[in-house]
């Protein structure tokens, strides 16, 4: 799988339409889980933009469940953004229009290639307080597929795999 960018979403702190437009794109292109880049500080500890972003990740996890939202560690990933720009010749004055793009795929190939490798979806699930409705007593057989996001059996079962909202 390779992460491609779609474009930049703008913040909508008031009425959320970039949070609708992530869960439009979710729905539309059939994805098994959404990942939002953790800014956390070098030292691994969650600051004041971490927990924006986690504030973020909760208000897309309630509207696009049941698909899960993995936040991922998303430390140098603008570094490493930046490094790909001047990799592929364009002027220091161009990156401020695609950075964020850039580094919003710099962060979900690392996060599929991290799972490629070992099997294990890096971050952590954000919770939105719904639990899953539970079988009830006596249907151990009962089909819930219709509640619950695709299984997904390895990395590379993913349909699509597509990144590019910046902040």
């Amino acid at each position: 799988m390779i992460a491609t960018p779609l474009r930049t979403l703008v913040r909508d702190a008031v009425h959320d339409e970039d949070v609708a437009e992530v869960a439009r794109e979710a729905a539309d292109r059939g994805v098994l889980e959404v990942v939002v880049g953790l800014p956390l500080s070098m030292d691994g500890s969650e600051g004041a933009a971490a927990q924006r972003a986690l504030d973020y990740a909760g208000r897309v996890a309630k509207a696009v469940a049941p698909l899960p939202v993995r936040m991922v560690d998303e430390r140098l990933s603008t570094v490493d953004a930046h490094r790909v720009l001047h990799a592929s010749g364009r002027s220091e004055r161009s990156f401020r229009s695609v950075v964020d793009q850039v580094a919003a795929v710099v962060l979900l190939q690392a996060a599929l290639d991290v799972e490629r490798t070992s099997g294990r979806a890096p971050g952590r699930v954000i919770s939105t307080g719904v639990r899953k409705p539970r079988k009830p007593r006596g249907q151990a057989g009962a089909d819930t597929a219709s509640v619950a996001p695709p299984a997904r059996p390895d990395a590379t079962a993913r349909p699509e795999a597509r990144e590019g909202w910046g902040s």
